[in-house]
C-alpha cells in the first residue's frame, strides 16, 4: 500500500475506507466499505479528494484507478449517514457533505490525468459520480448503473444533469425520471461507458495498467482496448425503445410524459412501457419536475454549472424549505424500508411551476453559500470536462 498519499495505505479520515495502492507511477484508489456496498461517507470524500489533489500535483503519479472493494463498485452516497447528521446536528452538515462530495466531482471532469474507473458491480448515484466524470469508464458483464433519486425525493446529483444530457435523443430524460437501471452493454452503447470487458479479465486490465508510465491517454487507451469487446444488447434492452423513449421524453412537462407514455401502453402490449409508467407515478412528483428541468438546462451548461445549478437544489431539499420529500424518501425507503413515501404535494398537478422555480435560487441564510468551484488551468487553458 502506498503511503498516504503518504502514511500507510489509506487516503486520511475513517482511515481503511480508502485504501491506496502504489503501482510505479499509478495508483489505485480503492473504496472499502464492501458490508455498506462502499456507499461515500464524508470521510470518504475528503479522503478522495485528498488524493486526487495530492497525486495530480505529483510528477511521480501518472495514471489513477478507481474500483470498489466486494460485489459493488459503489451504490452512492451515504444518504443515510447524511440524514442522521442533520437531524443530530443541522442543515448545515447537508450542505457540507455535498459541498465536498460536488467539488470532488468536478476535481474528476476536470482533472489533468487519466483517472479509469472499473465499473464491477452496483454503479449508482454518487458513485457515478466518482466515476463517470474520468476519462475511462470500463462496465463489464456484472454492472448495474442507475440513478434512483427520483425514488427518494432527491435529483440525480452529481454532475449527472450534465452526463445524463449528453446521452443520445432524450435517453437521458428516461434514465433520470424513471430511475432506469443499465447493465454494462447499455452504458457502452450509450456513451456512459468508454469500454467493456468481461470480469473475470478486470485483473490482468490492471496489471497492465499497473506497468503504464505515462499519462498519455492514447496509451492508456489502447492498453484497455487490448481487453475489451463490443457486447450485444439484450432483446429487452431500453435501448432497443429508443424511439419510444424520444417521442415520449422529448414532452415538455413530466404529465406530458406520463400521458405519452399511456398513450403507447394502449396501443401497444409492453412490459417495459407500464413498468416505466408505474415508475414514475410512485416517484415524487417535486422530484420529477424538478429533475425534468435540471436535465433540460444541464444540454447547454459546462460541467460546473451544472454542479452549481444541482447544489442550490439539494441544498434546499435538505433544507425542507419548500417540502420534505427527501427525508419522506429516504424514511421509506433506506430507514424504515416500508416503501411506502408519503410525498407532500402528493400528486403532479399540485407542484406548481412558482415553487419549482424556487429550488433553482439562491438561498436567503447567512450560514449559506453557492457552489464556488475553482478555475483549473493547466498550462494557461481551462481544463474541459471529459465527457
Amino acid at each position: 500500500m502506498a503511503s498516504l498519499p503518504a502514511t500507510g495505505g489509506a487516503a486520511g479520515g475513517d482511515s481503511d475506507q480508502v485504501l491506496v495502492e502504489a503501482h510505479g507511477s499509478t495508483r489505485t484508489l480503492i473504496l472499502n466499505r464492501p458490508n455498506q456496498l462502499n456507499v461515500l461517507s464524508s470521510a470518504m470524500i475528503k479522503g478522495l479528494l485528498r488524493c486526487f489533489i495530492v497525486f495530480e500535483k505529483d510528477d511521480r503519479v501518472k495514471l489513477l484507478i478507481m474500483k470498489g472493494k466486494g460485489r459493488a463498485f459503489c451504490a452512492g452516497g451515504d444518504v443515510t449517514e447524511c440524514v442522521r447528521s442533520i437531524h443530530n446536528e443541522s442543515w448545515k452538515w447537508g450542505a457540507d457533505f455535498f459541498r465536498d462530495l460536488y467539488l470532488l466531482n468536478y476535481m474528476s471532469a476536470t482533472y489533468i490525468k487519466p483517472q479509469v474507473s472499473l465499473l464491477t458491480g452496483i454503479v449508482m448515484g454518487g458513485g457515478a459520480g466518482v466515476s463517470l466524470h474520468g476519462r475511462f469508464r470500463v462496465a463489464t458483464d456484472n454492472t448495474v448503473f442507475a440513478m434512483p433519486e427520483t425514488a427518494l425525493g432527491s435529483l440525480p446529483g452529481v454532475g449527472a444533469t450534465y452526463f445524463l444530457s449528453r446521452l443520445p435523443g432524450f435517453y437521458g430524460e428516461y434514465v433520470a425520471l424513471a430511475g432506469a437501471r443499465l447493465d454494462g452493454a447499455e452504458m457502452l452503447a450509450c456513451g456512459l461507458a468508454t469500454h467493456f470487458v468481461q470480469s473475470n479479465r478486470l485483473p490482468l486490465l490492471q496489471e497492465s495498467l499497473k506497468k503504464l508510465d505515462t499519462s498519455n491517454t492514447f496509451a492508456v487507451c489502447s492498453t484497455i482496448d487490448h481487453f475489451a469487446q463490443q457486447p450485444s444488447l439484450k432483446e429487452n434492452s431500453s435501448l432497443n425503445r429508443l424511439e419510444i423513449i424520444n417521442k415520449c421524453f422529448s414532452k415538455s412537462t413530466v404529465e406530458e410524459i406520463i400521458s405519452t407514455l399511456e398513450q403507447v401502453a394502449s396501443n401497444l402490449a409492453d412490459e417495459w412501457v407500464a413498468r416505466t409508467i408505474q415508475y414514475l407515478k410512485k416517484a415524487s412528483p417535486t422530484s420529477l419536475k424538478i429533475t425534468l428541468r435540471s436535465i433540460r438546462e444541464g444540454r447547454t451548461q459546462t460541467v460546473g454549472e451544472c454542479l452549481h445549478r444541482e447544489y442550490r437544489v439539494i441544498c434546499h431539499l435538505i433544507r425542507g424549505d419548500f417540502s420534505r420529500d427527501f427525508y419522506e424518501g429516504c424514511r421509506a425507503i433506506l430507514l424504515d424500508k416500508d416503501r411506502r413515501p408519503k410525498w407532500m404535494p402528493p400528486n403532479l398537478e399540485q407542484v406548481h411551476e412558482e415553487v419549482v422555480e424556487e429550488y433553482f435560487s439562491r438561498i436567503d441564510d447567512p450560514q449559506w453559500e453557492d457552489l464556488n468551484l475553482p478555475d483549473r488551468r493547466s498550462h494557461g487553458r481551462i481544463i474541459e470536462s471529459k465527457i
